[in-house]
């Protein structure tokens, strides 16, 4: 049986599909992972208790087959790995087409959220020891919940888009119903997420949690 060798123009459509692919799956990895987040976050609703021994189940969920944090270092494993499959394959695709768009898209910015709430290194509305009160603490902040809202009505337009770019790269866009199903579920996800982050913050500002 002959062998057939891809032309330098079907080698790069296989590849784009590989990157494109890539990008669906990490994209939708990082959806879920926003939506389990979103859900402790509204934890805060339920008092200090309830987030404090939420925060410190996360830590010890797992034990003792895996040892303290083991679970959370998997997470953030599989977290690391789908982020920078996300954005290289989208600066690949994007120099592929540099010529037909306008520049990258800028991605989640979570530097100033991991070194505020996860690693307690700065401390915008005091230093506090327990995960409610830093939350607590520096919601109270109208320029800090100001910041946090424009970095979610962007990450709200990425996940409309991503969503439906994800979904429509894995095989759900094939008819006209399956789009407009499709587009609900990309505006509803993208809702979903940012009132979700954004209920928190807002609710603290204006003293209705404390």
């Amino acid at each position: 049986m002959a062998i057939t060798s891809l032309t330098p123009v079907q080698n790069a459509l296989r590849s784009t599909v590989a990157l494109k692919v890539l990008m669906a799956v990490s994209g939708l990895i990082m959806i879920g992972y926003l939506l389990a987040h979103m859900y402790g976050n509204l934890k805060v609703f339920a008092g200090a208790e309830a987030f404090n021994t939420y925060a410190h189940h996360l830590r010890t969920i797992g034990e003792p087959i895996l040892p303290r944090t083991g679970l959370l270092w998997i997470i953030r494993a599989v977290l690391i790995v789908a982020v920078l499959s996300h954005v290289g394959a989208a600066l690949v695709l994007w120099a592929r087409a540099r010529t037909a768009r306008g520049g990258p898209k800028r991605y989640l910015f979570v530097i100033y959220h991991l070194l505020h709430l996860t690693w307690n290194v700065i401390h915008p509305g005091g230093a506090a020891d327990t995960p409610y009160a830093r939350v607590v603490n520096g919601f109270q902040i109208w320029w800090v919940v100001a910041a946090y809202t424009v970095a979610l009505i962007a990450v709200g337009f990425h996940l409309r888009h991503g969503t439906w770019s994800a979904l429509t790269t894995l095989g759900a866009n094939t008819s006209a119903l399956a789009r407009r199903r499709l587009n609900l579920l990309a505006y509803a996800v993208a809702g979903v997420v940012t009132i979700g982050f954004l209920l928190p913050p807002y609710f603290i500002l204006f003293g209705l949690v404390r």
